[in-house]
Protein backbone atom coordinates (compact mmCIF):
# COMPACT_ATOMS: atom_id res chain seq x y z
CA UNK A 1 0.00 0.00 0.00
CA UNK A 2 1.88 3.22 -1.16
CA UNK A 3 2.27 5.71 1.86
CA UNK A 4 -0.51 8.50 0.35
CA UNK A 5 -3.41 5.74 0.24
CA UNK A 6 -2.14 4.76 3.57
CA UNK A 7 -2.61 8.13 4.96
CA UNK A 8 -5.93 8.74 3.17
CA UNK A 9 -7.18 5.35 5.18
CA UNK A 10 -5.71 6.29 8.59
CA UNK A 11 -7.75 10.02 7.97
CA UNK A 12 -10.83 8.66 6.76
CA UNK A 13 -10.62 6.05 9.92
CA UNK A 14 -10.42 9.05 12.47
CA UNK A 15 -12.94 11.23 10.80
CA UNK A 16 -15.75 8.12 11.09
CA UNK A 17 -14.32 7.28 14.55
CA UNK A 18 -15.04 11.24 15.25
CA UNK A 19 -18.24 11.21 14.11
CA UNK A 20 -19.51 8.16 15.37
CA UNK A 21 -17.80 9.49 19.19
CA UNK A 22 -20.07 12.89 18.50
CA UNK A 23 -23.15 10.77 18.36
CA UNK A 24 -23.06 8.85 21.31
CA UNK A 25 -25.40 10.28 23.53
CA UNK A 26 -24.46 11.87 27.07
CA UNK A 27 -25.88 9.75 29.96
CA UNK A 28 -27.50 11.15 32.64
CA UNK A 29 -28.52 8.59 35.93
CA UNK A 30 -31.74 9.62 37.77
CA UNK A 31 -31.42 7.86 41.19
CA UNK A 32 -34.53 8.00 43.37
CA UNK A 33 -37.13 5.57 44.62
CA UNK A 34 -38.92 4.41 41.37
CA UNK A 35 -40.81 1.31 43.50
CA UNK A 36 -42.24 1.51 47.00
CA UNK A 37 -43.74 3.93 49.02
CA UNK A 38 -42.23 6.91 47.72
CA UNK A 39 -42.28 5.86 43.78
CA UNK A 40 -44.75 8.99 43.32
CA UNK A 41 -42.43 11.17 43.85
CA UNK A 42 -39.47 9.38 42.35
CA UNK A 43 -41.34 8.47 38.59
CA UNK A 44 -43.49 12.02 38.79
CA UNK A 45 -39.17 13.61 38.96
CA UNK A 46 -38.07 11.03 36.36
CA UNK A 47 -40.75 12.07 33.81
CA UNK A 48 -39.92 15.78 34.16
CA UNK A 49 -36.40 15.14 33.62
CA UNK A 50 -36.83 12.83 30.36
CA UNK A 51 -39.47 15.40 28.75
CA UNK A 52 -37.34 18.21 29.25
CA UNK A 53 -34.13 16.59 28.06
CA UNK A 54 -36.58 16.02 24.91
CA UNK A 55 -38.33 19.19 24.41
CA UNK A 56 -35.35 21.44 24.91
CA UNK A 57 -32.26 19.49 23.32
CA UNK A 58 -33.56 15.97 22.05
CA UNK A 59 -35.95 17.19 19.80
CA UNK A 60 -33.68 19.97 18.01
CA UNK A 61 -30.13 19.48 17.77
CA UNK A 62 -28.91 17.97 20.94
CA UNK A 63 -25.82 18.99 22.44
CA UNK A 64 -22.23 19.62 21.81
CA UNK A 65 -22.69 19.04 18.23
CA UNK A 66 -25.41 16.73 17.76
CA UNK A 67 -25.54 14.58 20.48
CA UNK A 68 -28.45 13.33 22.70
CA UNK A 69 -29.41 13.64 26.07
CA UNK A 70 -30.26 9.80 27.42
CA UNK A 71 -31.95 9.59 31.28
CA UNK A 72 -30.99 6.45 32.58
CA UNK A 73 -33.63 5.19 35.23
CA UNK A 74 -32.22 3.83 38.96
CA UNK A 75 -34.03 2.48 41.76
CA UNK A 76 -32.92 3.14 44.77
CA UNK A 77 -35.90 2.19 46.55
CA UNK A 78 -34.57 5.68 48.72
CA UNK A 79 -32.46 3.39 50.98
CA UNK A 80 -28.91 3.79 51.25
CA UNK A 81 -27.48 1.12 51.19
CA UNK A 82 -29.73 0.52 47.36
CA UNK A 83 -28.15 3.95 46.85
CA UNK A 84 -24.39 2.24 47.20
CA UNK A 85 -25.99 -0.75 44.79
CA UNK A 86 -27.17 1.74 41.97
CA UNK A 87 -23.96 3.80 42.29
CA UNK A 88 -21.82 0.99 42.07
CA UNK A 89 -24.44 -0.03 38.54
CA UNK A 90 -23.82 3.65 37.14
CA UNK A 91 -19.80 3.75 37.97
CA UNK A 92 -19.91 0.23 35.66
CA UNK A 93 -22.01 1.54 32.91
CA UNK A 94 -19.57 4.79 32.48
CA UNK A 95 -22.48 7.24 34.35
CA UNK A 96 -20.73 10.01 35.38
CA UNK A 97 -23.65 12.46 36.29
CA UNK A 98 -26.44 11.53 39.02
CA UNK A 99 -29.28 13.30 39.33
CA UNK A 100 -31.22 12.56 42.49
CA UNK A 101 -33.25 14.46 45.54
CA UNK A 102 -35.30 12.10 47.87
CA UNK A 103 -33.59 11.98 50.57
CA UNK A 104 -31.57 14.12 52.66
CA UNK A 105 -30.41 10.56 54.24
CA UNK A 106 -30.26 9.19 50.71
CA UNK A 107 -28.02 12.34 49.21
CA UNK A 108 -26.00 12.10 52.23
CA UNK A 109 -25.20 8.39 51.32
CA UNK A 110 -24.57 9.66 47.82
CA UNK A 111 -22.47 12.32 48.81
CA UNK A 112 -19.55 10.49 50.99
CA UNK A 113 -19.83 7.44 48.42
CA UNK A 114 -19.17 9.99 45.68
CA UNK A 115 -16.44 11.85 47.13
CA UNK A 116 -14.45 8.44 48.61
CA UNK A 117 -15.27 6.99 44.57
CA UNK A 118 -13.61 10.05 43.01
CA UNK A 119 -10.67 10.62 45.27
CA UNK A 120 -9.75 6.69 44.58
CA UNK A 121 -10.40 7.10 41.00
CA UNK A 122 -8.80 10.48 38.91
CA UNK A 123 -10.42 10.54 35.80
CA UNK A 124 -13.46 8.94 36.87
CA UNK A 125 -15.35 11.41 38.60
CA UNK A 126 -19.04 11.05 39.07
CA UNK A 127 -20.99 14.95 39.41
CA UNK A 128 -24.14 14.90 42.10
CA UNK A 129 -26.75 16.70 40.91
CA UNK A 130 -29.08 17.40 43.92
CA UNK A 131 -32.57 18.97 43.10
CA UNK A 132 -33.90 18.28 46.53
CA UNK A 133 -32.48 17.12 49.12
CA UNK A 134 -32.65 19.96 51.69
CA UNK A 135 -30.18 19.32 54.99
CA UNK A 136 -28.08 22.32 55.46
CA UNK A 137 -25.26 19.85 55.67
CA UNK A 138 -24.92 19.12 52.11
CA UNK A 139 -23.18 22.65 51.25
CA UNK A 140 -22.26 23.11 55.09
CA UNK A 141 -19.78 20.80 57.04
CA UNK A 142 -20.38 17.84 53.95
CA UNK A 143 -20.18 20.33 51.36
CA UNK A 144 -18.24 18.69 48.38
CA UNK A 145 -16.60 20.11 44.95
CA UNK A 146 -18.66 17.45 43.19
CA UNK A 147 -22.19 17.85 44.87
CA UNK A 148 -24.12 20.79 43.62
CA UNK A 149 -27.80 21.87 45.35
CA UNK A 150 -30.61 23.00 43.12
CA UNK A 151 -33.11 23.96 45.82
CA UNK A 152 -33.10 26.25 48.91
CA UNK A 153 -31.57 24.34 52.10
CA UNK A 154 -34.44 24.30 54.93
CA UNK A 155 -32.70 26.76 57.08
CA UNK A 156 -33.29 28.90 54.13
CA UNK A 157 -36.83 28.24 53.64
CA UNK A 158 -37.06 28.16 57.45
CA UNK A 159 -36.60 31.65 57.65
CA UNK A 160 -39.06 32.69 55.28
CA UNK A 161 -41.50 29.89 56.50
CA UNK A 162 -41.06 31.48 60.11
CA UNK A 163 -41.45 35.25 58.79
CA UNK A 164 -44.52 34.50 57.42
CA UNK A 165 -45.79 33.09 60.54
CA UNK A 166 -44.22 35.62 62.82
CA UNK A 167 -46.48 38.09 60.79
CA UNK A 168 -50.10 36.59 62.29
CA UNK A 169 -50.82 37.63 65.63
CA UNK A 170 -53.66 35.24 66.18
CA UNK A 171 -50.77 32.60 66.31
CA UNK A 172 -49.50 31.60 69.92
CA UNK A 173 -48.49 28.52 70.01
CA UNK A 174 -47.36 25.55 67.51
CA UNK A 175 -46.99 22.04 66.57
CA UNK A 176 -44.27 20.52 64.57
CA UNK A 177 -44.72 16.91 63.08
CA UNK A 178 -42.00 15.88 61.23
CA UNK A 179 -40.40 12.22 59.81
CA UNK A 180 -37.50 10.97 61.98
CA UNK A 181 -34.35 11.39 59.89
CA UNK A 182 -32.24 14.07 59.51
CA UNK A 183 -34.31 16.37 57.83
CA UNK A 184 -37.03 16.13 60.35
CA UNK A 185 -35.14 16.77 63.06
CA UNK A 186 -33.69 20.24 61.16
CA UNK A 187 -36.85 21.15 60.45
CA UNK A 188 -38.09 21.49 64.09
CA UNK A 189 -34.99 22.17 65.56
CA UNK A 190 -34.48 25.03 63.50
CA UNK A 191 -38.13 25.98 63.57
CA UNK A 192 -38.25 26.41 67.16
CA UNK A 193 -35.10 28.61 67.37
CA UNK A 194 -36.25 30.85 64.69
CA UNK A 195 -39.80 31.44 66.34
CA UNK A 196 -38.20 32.15 69.78
CA UNK A 197 -35.96 34.42 67.94
CA UNK A 198 -38.65 36.33 66.14
CA UNK A 199 -41.57 36.11 67.99
CA UNK A 200 -40.75 34.73 71.55
CA UNK A 201 -44.27 34.69 72.70
CA UNK A 202 -44.93 31.76 70.49
CA UNK A 203 -44.90 28.74 72.77
CA UNK A 204 -44.02 25.20 70.62
CA UNK A 205 -47.40 23.15 71.66
CA UNK A 206 -45.32 19.68 70.86
CA UNK A 207 -42.76 18.11 68.61
CA UNK A 208 -43.16 15.33 67.24
CA UNK A 209 -41.48 12.51 65.24
CA UNK A 210 -42.24 9.24 63.69
CA UNK A 211 -40.68 6.47 61.48
CA UNK A 212 -40.48 7.56 57.80
CA UNK A 213 -42.93 5.90 55.07
CA UNK A 214 -44.12 3.29 58.24
CA UNK A 215 -47.17 4.90 59.43
CA UNK A 216 -50.54 4.37 57.36
CA UNK A 217 -52.46 5.91 59.63
CA UNK A 218 -51.78 9.20 61.51
CA UNK A 219 -55.04 9.85 63.65
CA UNK A 220 -52.82 9.18 66.76
CA UNK A 221 -50.61 12.23 65.90
CA UNK A 222 -53.67 14.03 64.81
CA UNK A 223 -55.07 13.51 67.96
CA UNK A 224 -52.22 15.00 70.20
CA UNK A 225 -51.99 17.91 68.06
CA UNK A 226 -56.20 18.53 68.84
CA UNK A 227 -55.10 18.18 72.39
CA UNK A 228 -51.90 20.32 72.47
CA UNK A 229 -54.43 23.19 71.29
CA UNK A 230 -52.00 24.89 68.77
CA UNK A 231 -52.62 27.47 66.65
CA UNK A 232 -50.59 26.39 63.61
CA UNK A 233 -48.97 22.71 62.18
CA UNK A 234 -45.39 22.68 61.16
CA UNK A 235 -44.13 20.05 59.16
CA UNK A 236 -41.92 19.02 56.54
CA UNK A 237 -43.42 15.85 55.57
CA UNK A 238 -43.75 14.92 51.90
CA UNK A 239 -44.87 12.03 49.69
CA UNK A 240 -46.81 9.10 51.14
CA UNK A 241 -46.37 10.39 54.41
CA UNK A 242 -47.73 13.55 53.44
CA UNK A 243 -50.48 11.98 52.12
CA UNK A 244 -51.52 10.04 55.11
CA UNK A 245 -51.12 12.90 57.42
CA UNK A 246 -52.87 15.40 55.13
CA UNK A 247 -56.01 12.75 55.26
CA UNK A 248 -55.91 12.05 58.80
CA UNK A 249 -56.42 16.02 59.38
CA UNK A 250 -59.02 16.32 57.32
CA UNK A 251 -60.86 13.38 58.75
CA UNK A 252 -60.58 14.61 61.97
CA UNK A 253 -61.63 18.28 61.13
CA UNK A 254 -59.13 20.23 62.67
CA UNK A 255 -59.15 23.80 61.42
CA UNK A 256 -55.66 25.52 61.66
CA UNK A 257 -52.87 26.54 59.36
CA UNK A 258 -50.78 24.21 58.42
CA UNK A 259 -47.20 25.00 56.79
CA UNK A 260 -45.26 22.70 55.21
CA UNK A 261 -42.39 21.83 52.61
CA UNK A 262 -43.92 19.32 50.24
CA UNK A 263 -47.89 19.32 50.28
CA UNK A 264 -49.04 19.51 47.08
CA UNK A 265 -48.81 17.21 43.55
CA UNK A 266 -48.19 13.29 43.10
CA UNK A 267 -52.10 12.83 45.17
CA UNK A 268 -51.71 15.30 47.85
CA UNK A 269 -53.81 17.95 46.39
CA UNK A 270 -56.40 15.43 45.52
CA UNK A 271 -56.50 14.20 48.61
CA UNK A 272 -56.57 17.50 50.75
CA UNK A 273 -58.73 18.79 47.99
CA UNK A 274 -61.75 21.55 49.59
CA UNK A 275 -61.04 20.67 53.24
CA UNK A 276 -57.78 22.10 52.83
CA UNK A 277 -59.03 25.18 51.24
CA UNK A 278 -57.08 27.92 52.56
CA UNK A 279 -55.24 25.75 55.31
CA UNK A 280 -52.17 25.00 53.40
CA UNK A 281 -49.42 26.81 52.63
CA UNK A 282 -46.38 25.34 51.19
CA UNK A 283 -42.81 26.98 50.80
CA UNK A 284 -41.01 26.83 47.83
CA UNK A 285 -38.85 28.00 44.92
CA UNK A 286 -40.46 29.17 42.17
CA UNK A 287 -43.97 31.48 41.44
CA UNK A 288 -46.57 29.44 41.29
CA UNK A 289 -50.16 30.62 40.41
CA UNK A 290 -50.36 33.24 38.61
CA UNK A 291 -47.43 31.71 35.96
CA UNK A 292 -44.94 34.63 35.07
CA UNK A 293 -44.24 33.74 32.00
CA UNK A 294 -45.68 32.63 28.67
CA UNK A 295 -42.54 30.49 28.01
CA UNK A 296 -42.90 28.65 31.11
CA UNK A 297 -46.82 28.31 30.51
CA UNK A 298 -45.81 26.16 27.26
CA UNK A 299 -43.71 24.17 28.84
CA UNK A 300 -46.27 22.90 30.94
CA UNK A 301 -48.78 22.70 28.50
CA UNK A 302 -46.50 20.36 26.91
CA UNK A 303 -45.26 18.37 29.49
CA UNK A 304 -49.59 17.67 30.14
CA UNK A 305 -50.04 17.01 26.62
CA UNK A 306 -47.79 14.29 26.96
CA UNK A 307 -48.22 13.30 30.85
CA UNK A 308 -52.19 14.11 31.59
CA UNK A 309 -52.07 12.58 34.56
CA UNK A 310 -48.80 14.47 35.89
CA UNK A 311 -47.74 17.56 36.79
CA UNK A 312 -44.51 19.81 36.73
CA UNK A 313 -44.31 19.88 40.68
CA UNK A 314 -40.35 20.55 40.60
CA UNK A 315 -39.63 23.46 38.58
CA UNK A 316 -35.68 22.88 39.81
CA UNK A 317 -35.49 19.81 38.09
CA UNK A 318 -35.63 21.69 34.64
CA UNK A 319 -33.54 24.66 35.96
CA UNK A 320 -30.79 21.55 37.10
CA UNK A 321 -31.25 20.16 33.84
CA UNK A 322 -30.79 23.70 31.62
CA UNK A 323 -28.04 25.05 33.49
CA UNK A 324 -25.74 21.74 33.33
CA UNK A 325 -25.95 22.15 29.90
CA UNK A 326 -25.17 25.17 29.80
CA UNK A 327 -22.13 24.49 31.80
CA UNK A 328 -21.53 21.71 29.05
CA UNK A 329 -21.59 23.72 26.44
CA UNK A 330 -19.57 26.36 27.85
CA UNK A 331 -16.66 24.08 28.44
CA UNK A 332 -17.37 21.70 25.51
CA UNK A 333 -17.00 18.70 27.88
CA UNK A 334 -18.81 16.21 29.71
CA UNK A 335 -16.11 15.62 32.45
CA UNK A 336 -17.43 15.99 35.72
CA UNK A 337 -14.46 18.69 36.89
CA UNK A 338 -14.83 20.81 33.48
CA UNK A 339 -18.68 21.08 34.16
CA UNK A 340 -18.25 21.82 37.82
CA UNK A 341 -15.93 24.68 36.99
CA UNK A 342 -18.15 26.05 34.53
CA UNK A 343 -21.70 25.59 36.95
CA UNK A 344 -19.60 27.87 39.78
CA UNK A 345 -20.96 30.96 40.12
CA UNK A 346 -23.44 30.49 37.02
CA UNK A 347 -26.09 32.82 36.76
CA UNK A 348 -28.54 31.66 34.68
CA UNK A 349 -32.47 33.45 33.64
CA UNK A 350 -34.77 30.25 34.09
CA UNK A 351 -38.14 29.61 32.53
CA UNK A 352 -39.82 32.06 35.25
CA UNK A 353 -37.57 34.94 33.86
CA UNK A 354 -35.60 35.29 37.09
CA UNK A 355 -32.30 34.96 37.73
CA UNK A 356 -30.43 32.02 39.65
CA UNK A 357 -27.07 32.36 40.76
CA UNK A 358 -24.47 29.04 41.57
CA UNK A 359 -22.98 29.94 44.72
CA UNK A 360 -19.46 28.85 44.03
CA UNK A 361 -18.08 28.49 47.32
CA UNK A 362 -20.23 26.08 48.38
CA UNK A 363 -22.32 25.04 45.13
CA UNK A 364 -25.48 25.84 46.81
CA UNK A 365 -28.52 27.90 44.49
CA UNK A 366 -30.07 31.31 45.42
CA UNK A 367 -33.14 32.44 43.63
CA UNK A 368 -36.38 33.83 45.04
CA UNK A 369 -38.44 31.66 47.45
CA UNK A 370 -42.35 31.93 47.91
CA UNK A 371 -45.70 30.71 50.16
CA UNK A 372 -48.41 29.33 48.34
CA UNK A 373 -52.00 28.49 49.38
CA UNK A 374 -54.03 25.49 48.42
CA UNK A 375 -56.71 26.76 46.89
CA UNK A 376 -59.41 26.77 43.71
CA UNK A 377 -59.05 30.57 43.24
CA UNK A 378 -56.73 32.21 40.83
CA UNK A 379 -55.66 28.56 39.34
CA UNK A 380 -54.93 28.12 35.56
CA UNK A 381 -52.60 25.05 36.66
CA UNK A 382 -53.83 22.82 38.37
CA UNK A 383 -52.69 19.86 40.45
CA UNK A 384 -53.85 16.10 40.44
CA UNK A 385 -56.41 17.46 38.07
CA UNK A 386 -58.29 18.18 40.38
CA UNK A 387 -59.66 22.11 40.35
CA UNK A 388 -57.41 22.74 42.89
CA UNK A 389 -53.43 23.92 43.02
CA UNK A 390 -50.85 26.84 44.84
CA UNK A 391 -51.42 30.50 44.58
CA UNK A 392 -48.32 32.29 45.18
CA UNK A 393 -49.43 35.08 48.34
CA UNK A 394 -45.87 35.88 49.20
CA UNK A 395 -42.47 35.86 47.66
CA UNK A 396 -38.79 37.08 48.82
CA UNK A 397 -36.41 38.08 46.28
CA UNK A 398 -33.29 35.81 45.45
CA UNK A 399 -31.17 38.46 47.16
CA UNK A 400 -32.64 38.66 50.20
CA UNK A 401 -32.17 34.33 50.69
CA UNK A 402 -28.84 34.50 50.70
CA UNK A 403 -27.26 32.98 54.00
CA UNK A 404 -23.46 32.64 55.25
CA UNK A 405 -22.13 29.52 54.80
CA UNK A 406 -19.43 27.27 57.24
CA UNK A 407 -18.45 25.39 53.53
CA UNK A 408 -14.77 24.46 53.55
CA UNK A 409 -14.58 22.98 50.14
CA UNK A 410 -11.33 20.45 49.18
CA UNK A 411 -10.97 22.03 45.83
CA UNK A 412 -9.23 18.77 43.31
CA UNK A 413 -6.60 19.86 41.42
CA UNK A 414 -5.84 19.20 37.78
Amino acid sequence: MTTPIRLLLITLFATLCGVSTAQEPVRIAFMDPLSGGFASIGNSGLKQLQFAADYFYNSKNGILGGRKIEIVPLDNKQSPTDTQIQFRRAVSEGIQIIFQGNSSAVANTLNATISRHNSRNPGQEVLQINYSAVDPILTEAECSFWHFRFDAHAIMKLNILTDFIAKDTAIKSVYIIGQDYSFGHVVADNAVRLLQEKRPDISIAGTEFHPIGQVKDFTPYVTKIVASGADAVITGNYGADMVSLAKSIIDSGLDLPIYTFYAAYDGITATLGADGKNKIRLIHNEVSNPIPTEERKAFIRAFKAVNPDNDVTQPRIINALQMLVTAIEKSQSTDPYDIALALEDMRFTNLSGEEIWMRGTDHQVFQSLNISVHTDEGIEFDADNSGFGLFTEYSVPAAETIVESSCQMDRPSR
